[in-house]
């Protein structure tokens, strides 16, 4: 045990020393150049993109949450950090063996009829192969890399470094909360028996929806670093972007219900909307979830605040406004950092707020969300800044993933409805009751 111990240790201060050098030589750089009168933001953001992007690992995966959270970086550094891909390059054959012998023991092939030697899918913590068990059953089986929890505990060292650069440039945010919040899901998304109970909570949520499937783990074959489960066939998203509308709007409706539904009655979210993590039938009628790693469980009181933020914008009332912020953990809010929020606020509930078919937003693109997220933090920073909340990390990049995908499919809805729908009757202490019952 000790000596595994060390030896992770040692593997932890490479991976510190590695990232740190890159990251550390940034920030020293970009001290010096802020010494002498030559900043310049978007060559900093493009170096430091770079060198994310090369180091790959959970360092990575952190630049592509923090590039979704509003003002968790200047837009300069989130426009570049949101195209790192999630891709990584695979480990080959005799890298799967040993890990998966680590995993399952000398025989572990023997546990199947069939494993496909080359990876069907490798992202930044882990690689998919799909397999076959012995009943002929078709499984994808998800291998952590080798050493991850110490990657993502050196990596999560450097992440402060690397918020350091955000509050040299910019103070109108806290991000204190944002990186404890980070490092919380980082570490459970590694502990793959956790991902395993999220997989059995969400079946559970939608045992009795025929449109949203969720597949079956094996027991027999998973680890804490190895996810097995049952293989379900269907397509990628960007297959559908120019299907008839049709099928681009029963997309996005099983799309909002997979991800909403959950936390309007159970308190509970998926917090990585990215497409890689689903797949869809050839009709658009079934949607396949894949990945549970980014699963959180709210308190009801931060769900009814989401609630009552919404009713506040549609009756224009600002003190009920305030007081869902004020139930959400903000503090020292004065009327014009209320105002400021509500910029914000009503750009992201806005589809909601109107009762008629419409897109997820009636403008292209980013750019009108990018123009008035720098209105929002001149005047945040001009009034006394905030400090978010931790929950708004997943929140957020569900919201702003989701929002991108209903963009991409042209999907027309009516949005308002379909919400209204879904907060009917809401009561916090039913979703409290709810949420205890899935989860035990």
């Amino acid at each position: 045990m000790i000596k595994k111990n060390n030896t992770n240790y040692g593997k932890e201060t490479k991976r510190i020393i590695k990232v740190g050098t890159n990251v550390g030589g940034f920030v020293a750089k970009l001290a010096t150049k802020n010494l002498l009168g030559i900043n310049d933001k978007e060559k900093n953001a493009e170096e430091l993109t770079q060198l994310l992007g090369n180091l790959k690992g959970p360092i990575m995966k952190v630049a592509q949450i923090l590039s979704t959270i509003p003002d968790a970086l200047p837009k300069e550094y989130a426009n570049k950090l949101s195209m790192l891909q999630a891709e990584a390059p695979s480990m080959g054959w005799l890298f799967v063996k040993r890990r998966m012998r680590a995993e399952l023991g000398d025989s572990w092939q023997d546990k199947f009829k069939k494993f496909s030697k080359n990876a069907i899918k490798a992202a930044s913590l882990a690689q998919v192969h799909q397999a076959l068990d012995k009943k002929n059953n078709s499984l994808a089986c998800k291998l952590q890399y080798p050493d991850m929890l110490s990657s993502i505990n050196a990596d999560l060292k450097q992440l402060k470094l690397i918020l350091k650069i955000y509050k040299q440039i910019e103070s109108t945010i806290n991000t204190e909360d944002i990186y404890q919040e980070l490092k919380d899901r980082l570490i459970e998304e590694a502990d793959y028996l956790n991902e395993f109970k999220n997989i059995l909570i969400y079946k559970n949520i939608f045992k009795k929806n025929k449109n949203i499937i969720v597949p079956s783990p094996n027991k027999n074959l998973s680890t804490d670093k190895l996810l097995t489960m049952e293989w379900l066939e269907g397509k990628a998203l960007n297959k559908f972007y120019s299907s008839n509308k049709v099928i681009r709007n029963r997309i996005a409706e099983n799309l909002f219900n997979a991800w909403y539904y959950p936390f309007y009655k159970f308190g509970i979210i998926h917090g990585d909307p990215h497409p890689g993590n689903y797949t869809i039938s050839n009709d658009g009628k079934i949607l396949n979830l894949l990945d549970f790693g980014c699963v959180r469980v709210f308190n009801p009181t931060f769900v009814g605040g989401v609630i009552r933020l919404y009713k506040a914008l549609s009756n224009d009332n600002k003190e009920e406004a305030a007081k869902a912020y004020q139930s959400w953990g903000f503090k020292n809010l004065n009327t014009d950092l209320v105002n400021a929020l509500n910029v914000w606020a009503l750009y992201l509930y806005g589809p909601l707020l109107e009762d008629k078919i419409r897109k997820i937003q009636d403008h292209e693109g980013a750019a009108y969300a990018k123009e008035l997220l720098g209105k929002v933090r001149n005047d945040l920073k001009k009034f006394g800044g905030v400090k978010p909340p931790r929950e708004f990390v997943l929140v957020d990049r569900a919201a702003i993933g989701l929002g991108s995908v209903f963009m991409h499919l042209k999907s027309e809805l009516n949005w308002h409805e379909k919400f209204e729908e879904l907060i009917k009757n809401f009561n916090e202490k039913k979703v409290l009751s709810l949420q205890k019952k899935i989860l035990t």
